[in-house]
């Protein structure tokens, strides 16, 4: 990737990711990393031109504007620091701002600090959590933890069916209602957890809109019931949010955030078609560690976030 921003940022070089992963993760964020590929690539001279045309990439990729400013402030200082001139010289000086903002969100989730380890999901309607609740599910039998689904989202037996599916090829345990109230399949899950000594709950909820305040207040009640079931719980909070809604994404984690306490991030649909900057914005306006990110349907294509991945796929820097 790029060495520069390995020995000033972390002074001991990075382990080298799954190349099949940078390259899936490179052509997910393709859609904004070959404008900028383009931008300096181009031989030129580092001038206001070229900011000005930078700042239209970020704005127009979802970073928003005050991730935009407080990037491009950054980057002149780089750039006036480094004594650069050179339009592909600013590439690495992006890099290296990018990753002073992004790299404080790449925190691992650590399930080890409870048994059983309960993760609530909400997120709008169509956000992809379900989806991702098998993923994480996958991801977690992976580091040989035990597993135990809470089909939540009652509203929709879609949901239901999905678990239930993906729990039956993997032999993982869902708890589930034909109908009835989520809080109480929730209540039940954590309870099996408890008895059989499963390591993680995965519960599931209802895709809401932030703008419906009854359904917000519902979700609520989900969350303190499971506190009820056991206390302290939930341990870990996931919001699942679509790459490809853009700034409504960054909305989206202010209101469930003030609703639930969001404690991490599931940035889903980074496939080609999302622009990618909106973690840029969230970074700066909220910052929630993003846990995962996922590229694609597969099982394994949900892994957790790391920043210098995300950043060398950004800006097309060659896989080693």
């Amino acid at each position: 990737m790029f060495g520069f921003l390995k020995k000033t940022l972390s002074g001991t070089p990075e382990k080298p990711a799954n190349p099949g992963w940078l390259g899936k993760l490179k052509r997910g964020l393709a859609r904004t990393g070959n404008q900028l590929v383009d931008l300096f690539g181009g031989g030129g001279k580092i001038d206001d031109e070229l900011y000005e045309e930078l700042e239209t990439i970020l704005i127009t990729s979802d970073v928003g504007m005050d991730a935009t400013r407080h990037l491009l402030a950054d980057l002149r200082r780089e750039v006036k620091e480094q004594r650069l001139t050179e339009a592909s010289q600013m590439k690495e000086a992006l890099a290296h701002c990018l990753m002073k903002l992004l790299k404080p969100l790449a925190e691992l989730l650590d399930t080890g600090t409870h048994q059983p380890f309960v993760i609530m999901l909400c997120g709008v309607n169509g956000a992809g959590k379900t989806t991702s609740i098998g993923k994480l599910a996958k991801y977690f039998q992976g580091q040989g933890k035990s597993v135990l689904l809470a089909a939540g989202d009652t509203f929709r037996a879609a949901a239901r069916e999905q678990l239930m599916t993906w729990g039956e090829r993997n032999n993982v345990t869902v708890i589930a209602q034909q109908s009835g109230d989520a809080a109480a399949v929730i209540f039940d899950a954590v309870q099996a957890a408890q008895a059989r000594k499963i390591d993680v709950v995965l519960a599931d909820t209802a895709g809401r809109l932030t703008t419906q305040a009854h359904l917000m207040e519902e979700i609520k009640k989900v969350k303190r019931v499971i506190d009820k079931a056991l206390p302290g719980a939930p341990h870990e909070v996931l919001l699942v949010l679509d790459a490809n809604t853009g700034q409504n994404a960054l909305s989206q984690t202010k209101a469930f955030d003030e609703a639930l306490g969001v404690t991490g991030l599931v940035l889903t649909k980074l496939d080609g078609t999302a622009k990618g900057g909106v973690i840029a914005a969230i970074a700066k306006a909220h910052p929630i560690p993003v846990r995962f990110i996922g590229v694609g349907e597969g099982l394994d294509d949900l892994r957790p976030f790391v920043a210098e991945e995300f950043v060398s796929a950004l800006l097309g820097f060659d896989e080693e």
